[in-house]
C-alpha cells in the first residue's frame, strides 16, 4: 500500500546548502525544517482542509512571535533566527501562503496561476539563500526563474503520486483541455498521447526558462554559492532530459548516482569558473 512520503533533506532532488559556509548551515537547516514540517501538514490526508489551515496559521503565529508562542518548535526556532539576523519575514510566510493553497487543493486554471503559485512555493527559497549571502538584489530575478523551473519539474516528476495520494493536480486546466487530458488519465499505467504532448510542452518551457537562469552563477559573489548554483543548474537540465525521455506514469523517475556525480563535476566547475558579470543595484 502506498503511503504519504515524509521527506528529509537528503531525500530532495536538489538539496540546498551543501557548499555554504558552516556558519550559515544552522540557519539553512532551521529554514528547511520549518518549511518541511509545514509542507507535511498541507500533505496530511488525515486532516481536513480547515484543520490544515488552522495548524498553518499556528505556524505563522509561532514564527512571527517566537517569544510568546511555542505551538511549533520549528517555526518558533526559525522566527528567533530571523529576528537575530534581521531577515524579511516574507521569506517564510510566503511559503505558508503556498501551503494554504495546497491545503485547500486550489488547482491552477491557467499557466500564469501556476507561475503565481511557484512565486510563493519556491521563489522565497531562492531569495532566502541570496539574502543570507548578502547578494545583490539584481540576482533575485534569475533566481526566481530557477526556483520556478525546479518547482514545475518536481510537479512533473511527482505527477502520479500527487494525483493518487494527495488528490492534487498542478497541471493548468486550460492546457489539459487543449491536449484532451482527463484527470483520470493520471491514474493509468502509461501516459496517453495527450499527456505526453502536454508533458513535453511544459518541459520545453522549462528548458527555455532554465536558459534565462544560467547567468546566475556569473552574477553572484559568493564562490560556494556559485558552485552550488552550477550543480543545481546541471542537475535540473539532467532531470528535464530524463523526464522527456521516459514515461512519467509507468515508472518513478529519479536522478541516479551517476547523474549526481557527473552534474556535480560539470556543474561545479562551470559555476566556479564562469565568467563574472557586473550587475547594477535595483532601486
Amino acid at each position: 500500500m502506498n503511503k504519504i512520503r515524509k521527506k528529509n533533506a537528503p531525500d530532495e532532488n536538489f538539496t540546498v546548502g551543501k557548499f555554504i559556509n558552516k556558519k550559515l548551515r544552522p540557519l539553512v537547516m532551521a529554514y528547511y525544517k520549518a518549511a518541511r514540517s509545514a509542507d507535511d501538514i498541507a500533505d496530511n490526508n488525515e486532516l481536513s482542509p480547515d484543520e490544515k489551515l488552522h495548524l498553518l496559521n499556528q505556524y505563522e503565529t509561532a514564527f512571527l512571535n517566537p517569544q510568546k508562542n511555542k505551538a511549533s518548535t520549528e517555526a518558533s526556532a526559525l522566527g528567533q533566527l530571523f529576528k537575530s539576523e534581521n531577515l524579511d519575514a516574507s521569506l517564510y510566510t510566503d511559503l505558508l501562503k503556498a501551503f494554504r493553497r495546497d491545503a485547500e487543493n486550489i488547482r491552477p486554471r491557467i499557466w500564469d496561476e501556476l507561475i503565481d503559485y511557484c512565486n510563493y512555493s519556491a521563489v522565497p527559497v531562492g531569495r532566502f539563500m541570496l539574502a543570507i549571502h548578502n547578494e545583490n538584489p539584481s540576482t533575485y530575478l534569475p533566481a526566481a526563474t530557477l526556483c520556478t523551473v525546479l518547482q514545475i519539474v518536481n510537479h512533473i516528476q511527482d505527477i502520479k503520486y500527487d494525483a493518487m495520494m494527495l488528490r492534487r493536480i498542478y497541471l493548468p486546466e486550460d492546457m489539459c483541455k487543449h491536449y484532451d487530458v482527463q484527470d483520470s488519465d493520471l491514474y493509468l499505467t502509461y501516459s496517453t498521447p495527450g499527456l505526453t504532448e502536454l508533458k513535453n510542452e511544459i518541459l520545453a518551457r522549462q528548458q527555455s526558462m532554465l536558459k534565462d537562469a544560467e547567468l546566475l552563477p556569473s552574477i553572484v559573489k559568493n564562490k560556494r554559492l556559485k558552485i552550488e548554483l552550477g550543480i543545481i543548474l546541471s542537475l535540473t537540465n539532467c532531470m528535464i532530459k530524463k523526464l522527456q525521455k521516459n514515461d512519467i506514469l509507468s515508472q518513478e523517475i529519479k536522478l541516479s548516482r551517476t547523474d549526481w556525480i557527473k552534474s556535480s563535476i560539470i556543474g561545479g566547475m562551470r559555476g566556479l569558473f564562469t565568467r563574472k558579470r557586473t550587475v547594477g543595484t535595483i532601486k
